[in-house]
């Protein structure tokens, strides 16, 4: 993977820090998520959202901060779902949507299009 970037792509996710590394946005340290947070935290995430009936699912890339999932949001996307989809459609929805935020965030952080400002970012087009 890309140096500094965490990919936590699965059910069971957890946010691990890389060893030996700060915990400073300023290091470039990232982090990806399914954007289910607050409401389906944790294990089976997607289970749950299916369970519940999601209309749409997305991901989140944001830098690491010591404070669980609170770093500044680098890129974020989302798609659609129907009744249709099974959970494995749900994950494999989610899993591709991550590849393309993350590629994203990536893209953005290495370009130095990315200003942290507090807990937010400013992206420079």
């Amino acid at each position: 993977g890309v140096k500094g970037f965490q990919n936590t792509q699965g059910e069971d996710c957890r946010c691990v820090p890389p060893p030996g590394r700060r915990f400073r946005h300023e290091l470039g340290s990232a982090i990806l998520r399914h954007s289910f947070l607050p409401a389906f935290a944790g294990s089976k995430a997607y289970r749950r959202a299916y369970e519940r009936g999601v209309k749409i699912i997305g991901a989140t890339a944001h830098y690491v901060t010591p404070e669980l999932d609170q770093g500044p949001i680098i890129e974020q996307g989302v798609t659609r779902v129907n009744h249709r989809d099974s959970v494995e459609d749900l994950m494999t929805k989610g899993r591709d949507l991550e590849k393309v935020v993350l590629a994203r965030a990536v893209k953005l952080h290495l370009s130095n299009r990315v200003l942290v400002y507090g807990n937010k970012t400013v992206i420079f087009d």
